[in-house]
């Protein structure tokens, strides 16, 4: 069957994401070095993020919020409202972040565009902050449709290609996380590629597919045209 749609992740596989998350974790330890020691900060704010996913969902409000929950938990209650101020200040200046597409990404959708192939985005998080990053990024005219949401499971795949009125094993989805862009995908009927990004968030972690036909894992984006030609 050929493929007629690529549907990609956002973060960590069109622009950079986990990295500035890591680069304000270390900020954030910085800010309460005299609380504990950086590991066990570091492993309590991981544990308070994913509880808190069933309630504040992904992206940087939530970190945000999560931040401030674990400086209330390790403090006892006696975090000073400064520090409270600073870590908002670490959220805004996350939101803020430039957004830089990862190399090869701009030329990869012009070439697969021009190609003809349909291009979906297909990202999860908080709903302005993603908008706001594929405003910046740049690479809005790209995409034919664009889809937000809260989490990626298979069920999540089929509503998004029965809303875009496409079949499944003609799409192929591409992303970083084995968990949530391309084990669903799979399990969905599309295809799946995986192309790695050099940190990944422990949460997303998962085993590749132990045989599969109808999965890939490429070394970057570059590598995306001349799979699908080999696919035809």
């Amino acid at each position: 069957m050929t493929i007629t749609t690529v549907a990609l992740d956002a973060d960590d596989t069109l622009w950079h994401n986990e990295s500035i998350f890591h680069l304000t974790q270390d900020q954030y330890v910085g800010l309460l070095k005299d609380y504990g020691e950086p590991n066990h900060m570091k492993a309590r704010l991981q544990e308070v993020e994913i509880k808190n996913l069933n309630l504040y969902g992904y992206g940087v409000k939530s970190f945000t919020l999560s931040m401030i929950e674990t400086a209330i938990d390790l403090t006892r209650g006696a975090v000073p409202a400064k520090t409270i101020a600073a870590i908002l200040d670490l959220g805004r200046a996350m939101l803020e972040h430039p957004v830089e597409p990862l190399p090869g990404v701009a030329e990869t959708l012009a070439t697969l565009k021009d190609g003809g192939y349909r291009l979906i985005m297909v990202t999860k998080g908080d709903l302005m902050n993603q908008e706001q990053k594929l405003a910046r990024s740049g690479l809005g005219d790209c995409f034919a449709a664009i889809e937000i949401v809260s989490e990626k499971d298979a069920n999540t795949y089929r509503r998004v290609v029965a809303r875009q009125g496409v079949h499944a094993d003609q799409t192929v989805m591409i992303g970083n996380s084995m968990k949530s862009d391309v084990l669903p995908a799979l399990e969905a009927g599309l295809w799946g590629i995986h192309i790695p990004y050099h940190i990944t968030w422990a949460h997303e972690h998962a085993e590749p597919p132990a045989d599969s036909p109808r999965f890939a894992k490429l070394e970057t984006i570059s590598d995306v045209p001349g799979w699908l030609k080999q696919q035809q």
